[in-house]
């Protein structure tokens, strides 16, 4: 008789506990709260008691003071007083003794008086000081979120390899920047696996577009090949040529999303010369006019890069123009500090709320995807990515009358 299989065994429990390990007294960790309470209620003990003893030094001067003898008896009914005069006009008793007790009441007016005026002086001076105090501390326990928004800045500007690694006691600001710390890690890796898979993807089919290539180029070198089979040829190879064009793009677009780390300095208007020689033959074959003034403008950054920024920006000008006595105007220079290309044309009108669509990837002004000889539909989304990733932003606005206003600025 066969015997039964033994029932598949459990999975083996985790030696870890993923959850966050619990203190054996919470209330006593040194959380931001207590350590608040502890500092300003500290603060608050210290300017009372040294308030109260500046004010007992005082009062015990002032009743020093004010119990000093008011007047002088000189014989048996010549009394004098320099506080209360009138001491010495008194007819009878009766009346003496009221002057006596007016003197006395004018005497612990003045003492208090004196008093209340040393008071104030004295709170003025605690207040500067207590101010000054919880200024100073206030900028020491803050100086953590400091921290935390100085690396948050530099992350916003593309640099994911910041961490704020802060350290100190196991506090709220600790537990908000190491959080802060393992999702930048994570964005990290997202990004970086995201960057390395469309650069995979490219260099895969850039071998077979290469080859295709190849093959419909031999195929067309072939004067006995029939006209029908010429003209596949000739649409194919076409088809393949905007294909490499993608892969091209993909690749260039996974690569200038990154952080530029190795930069040398280069001059836009060179680059922006390059550009224009480069669609010059374009632009003739179209009748368009390039022109525009090239001032120097030195930044730091990747010139090859660069370069595709000027080259796409130029040739989307050129080849969104109008039919008849169109024109490109590229020009370069520095404005308040900063690199500034600016590539304006002619061209069919576009609207303001179409602008933002024009550097998403694949897509054109009324079209969502990619469907003409004018390119694959990347163009503006590289130029975007390449500006990000030298520290800088590209703005487009309609033209009156009907093209667009391109404006690129990088930090010198």
């Amino acid at each position: 008789m066969a015997s039964t299989p033994a029932p598949p065994q459990a999975p083996p429990k985790p030696t870890w506990d993923p959850r966050s390990p619990q203190t054996p007294f919470p209330w006593l960790r040194p959380t931001i709260r207590i350590r608040l309470t502890l500092l300003y209620g500290g603060m608050f003990l210290i300017a009372g008691i040294l308030l109260l003893s500046i004010i007992y030094l005082l009062a015990a001067q002032a009743l020093h003071e004010g119990s000093g003898q008011a007047f002088n008896v000189t014989g048996k009914f010549n009394i004098t007083s320099s506080t209360c005069p009138q001491l010495d006009t008194a007819t009878s008793q009766a009346q003496f003794d009221e002057f006596l007790k007016q003197c006395d009441a004018t005497q612990r007016q003045h003492a208090l008086d004196d008093l209340l005026s040393r008071s104030l002086l004295a709170l003025l001076g605690l207040a500067v000081i207590a101010f000054a105090f919880g200024y100073a501390m206030a900028g020491r326990v803050l100086s953590p979120l400091g921290r935390i928004t100085r690396t948050a800045r530099a992350v916003a500007g593309s640099d994911l390899s910041r961490r704020i690694e802060l350290d100190g006691p196991d506090d709220e600001l600790k537990e908000l920047a190491d959080t802060f710390d393992d999702m930048l890690e994570r964005l990290q890796r997202a990004f970086t696996a995201q960057q390395r898979f469309v650069g995979n993807a490219s260099h895969e089919l850039r071998t077979p577009l290469a080859i295709n290539r190849t093959l419909l180029e031999v195929h067309l070198s072939d004067p006995g090949a029939p006209v029908e089979l010429q003209q596949l040829g000739k649409t194919l190879l076409a088809t393949n040529e905007r294909s490499e064009q993608l892969v091209e793009g993909l690749l260039l677009l996974a690569r200038s999303d990154n952080q530029i780390v190795e930069r040398k300095p280069v001059d836009l208007a060179e680059v922006a010369e390059q550009a224009i020689d480069q669609v010059h033959g374009e632009a003739a074959a179209k009748g368009v006019v390039i022109r525009g003034e090239q001032k120097p403008a030195v930044v730091q950054g990747n010139g090859v890069l660069l370069e595709r920024i000027a080259l796409n920006l130029v040739q989307n000008a050129v080849r969104y123009n109008v039919p008849e006595g169109g024109w490109v105007e590229v020009s370069t220079e520095i404005q308040h500090g900063q690199a500034v290309l600016v590539v304006s044309n002619t061209g069919p009108v576009v609207p303001a709320y179409e602008i933002d669509n024009l550097f998403e990837p694949f897509r054109r002004l009324r079209t969502e995807r990619t469907g003409s000889d004018k390119g694959v539909g990347l163009g503006l989304s590289i130029v975007r990515s390449v500006a990000r990733a030298h520290g800088g932003h590209i703005a487009a606005q309609p033209r009156e009358g009907g093209g667009l206003v391109m404006r690129v600025t990088l930090p010198v």
